[in-house]
């Protein structure tokens, strides 16, 4: 990273989704609780708030797979701003059968009533949304078409609004206007809402840290808006598809299923497409890690048809022209690599031509050998030091799940027995030189593996792990601003 950048100095961050704030309903929000734990933060001690991908997921809520690169995620508007508005009553309970997210867009609705009646859809500052935001009608139209028809994906629609026809996309508008209108507030909505929780964290000196998934998700307003931009055939159907070869967590790789991008029609003007996407989350975030980085020196390309990963090749992207690109376009950039598993020194060249800061990860660091460049002698100061991401258990579960001589690979190298864990590994995080260290808020809590966010290659139950203020205590704010403290990261 370079002068100036967020990375500069050595600071601490607390790893925890929006989604997973205390408060009412299904989810957590951006109201008033998104706002305590910034205050509990700066308590603390910690400078960085990293989330997962913000956009609106589909019904598995996985945030790495949404239906838009650029649009937030409505589940996270809060009720309370619109209520302190005016435009929604105070006095509405959730109806007898009605869960969290029925009942939050029911509310929306009423909302954007509300503002409408009191001329806000006339407002400049609306207005000016729209217009900073040329995504946003595509995606409103996308949302609208794919209620019409029972949430189908767009590539299952009659073939006139799958093609982008004139005339039927111009008849969808007429008749969805309310739903594309409702669509287009919600996103007002959220970007405020998020736009004032950013500037309340970083009045307060904390960063905002977000997630850019590489790959986009194939039932997405970004593949139907711009079906050029990616390998597709006539029909809108995938030629090739995304994953993982096969290794040593899996004989037959990793099958994801997104469309691969059409890097030739990118280069060819330029790389827009991407422009746009960094553009968006530069207005989210003050920093923001690139998951899937090797995938932008060369990605594992899997012919549509294929059950598994095996068949697949190595097809070189070009990284480095778009790393150019974008730097030309928005000066330094604040991104992070994630660099995680078998990665190519072709990898590392390209992570290191543009200064970008990779990952470490200490559940991976223990019982192996002295060679092993997750524990924290091999670490370096340009990187970001994990105890664990959102794809690991929690500490204290990796830890019970270990064998007894990666215990004592622990506990040689840390010192320290069982009775100090997961502290003992955050401690050895704050020490990395690596210029950010990053914990998981289940760690800070010392939660169990049955509190952990994700569990790849489980499909159900994932995303909904919550957290509760009670489960703080008294100390816990002291006790880490002195840890910061000590380590040299507030």
């Amino acid at each position: 990273m370079s002068k100036g950048s967020p990375l500069e100095r050595r600071r601490a961050g607390l790893l925890l989704h929006p989604t997973s704030l205390p408060g009412n309903y299904d989810n957590g929000d951006l109201g008033p609780n998104a706002y305590r734990f910034v205050e509990f933060m700066a308590a603390c001690g910690f400078t960085v708030w990293q989330t997962l991908p913000l956009g609106p997921p589909h019904d598995d809520l996985s945030p790495y797979s949404a239906q838009s690169v650029h649009a937030g995620n409505p589940r996270l508007i809060a009720l309370e701003p619109l209520i302190e508005a005016g435009w929604l009553r105070p006095d509405d309970e959730p109806r007898t059968g009605e869960d969290g997210w029925a009942y939050r867009q029911r509310r929306l609705v009423e909302a954007r009533r509300g503002f409408q009646e009191s001329g806000g859809l006339d407002g400049e500052a609306y207005a000016a949304f729209r217009r900073q935001h040329r995504w946003l009608d595509d995606y409103a139209l996308y949302q609208a078409i794919r209620a019409a028809y029972e949430r189908q994906a767009w590539f299952d629609w009659p073939r006139e609004l799958r093609d982008r026809q004139p005339a039927a996309l111009a008849e969808a508008r007429r008749h969805q206007a309310e739903t594309i209108i409702q669509c287009q507030f919600e996103q007002f909505m959220f970007y405020q809402q998020w736009a004032a929780l950013k500037r309340y964290a970083n009045e307060r000196g904390i960063l905002m840290f977000g997630d850019i998934p590489l790959f986009v998700g194939y039932d997405s307003a970004d593949v139907w808006a711009r079906r050029d931009a990616f390998l597709l055939d006539r029909e809108g159907r995938r030629e090739v598809v995304a994953g993982v070869p096969p290794d040593y967590f899996s004989a037959t790789g990793q099958l994801w299923g997104n469309p691969h991008y059409a890097w030739e029609r990118m280069r060819a003007d330029g790389f827009e497409w991407w422009k746009e996407r960094i553009r968006t989350q530069l207005t989210q975030f003050d920093l923001l890690r690139i998951d899937h980085f090797r995938g932008l020196e060369a990605y594992w390309e899997i012919p549509a048809a294929a059950e598994t990963a095996v068949s697949g090749r190595w097809r070189p992207a070009p990284g480095d022209e778009l790393f150019q690109a974008l730097k030309v376009e928005f000066g330094g950039l604040p991104l992070v690599a994630e660099d995680l598993g078998i990665i190519t020194p072709e990898v590392e060249v390209l992570r290191d031509a543009h200064g970008l800061p990779g990952m470490k990860v200490l559940h991976f660091a223990f019982g192996g050998g002295a060679d092993n460049p997750y524990l924290p002698h091999h670490h370096i100061p340009n990187s970001v030091v994990y105890t664990g991401t959102h794809d690991n258990n929690t500490t204290v579960g990796w830890f019970e799940e270990l064998d007894e001589r990666s215990r004592a690979h622990v506990f040689d190298y840390l010192g320290g027995g069982p009775e100090r864990m997961p502290e003992l590994l955050m401690r050895a995080a704050f020490a990395s030189v690596a210029r950010l260290a990053v914990v998981p808020m289940q760690d800070v809590l010392g939660l169990g593996g049955e509190d952990r966010m994700n569990m790849p290659g489980v499909a159900e139950g994932n995303w909904r792990w919550r957290f509760r203020w009670e489960q703080i205590g008294a100390g816990v704010a002291g006790h880490y601003r002195h840890l910061l403290e000590l380590y040299g990261r507030v």
